[in-house]
């Protein structure tokens, strides 16, 4: 456990928003059944937040993805995969 430094209030505000946007986005619309499904369940999440879901921060990138190539034009064809039986949905350029 670390814990938050005595003169700086806002050094805990970094975990205080992730604990924010996942209880938002996954734990409020989840029954967890235990400790395992909320290990996997959190994993998943992870994943999901790192790779694939936009940060404003990043101008809309993912931390962990790779940048997209601006020479590429955008193809009209896009698909869906359904994380977490279908709560959260992330969508990818279809193959041509």
């Amino acid at each position: 456990m670390i814990l938050t430094p005595v003169r700086a209030p806002k050094a805990n505000a970094f975990a205080e928003r992730w604990v924010r946007t996942v209880r938002a986005e996954v734990l409020d619309w989840t029954i967890i059944l235990g400790r395992r499904h909320l290990d996997r369940v959190l994993a998943t999440y992870v994943e999901h937040y790192n790779s694939h879901r936009p940060h404003r921060g990043l101008d809309l990138a993912c931390p962990s993805a790779p940048l997209p190539n601006p020479a590429a034009p955008p193809t009209g064809d896009a698909r869906r995969r359904d994380v977490l039986g279908g709560l959260i949905h992330e969508y990818h350029a279809a193959v041509a």
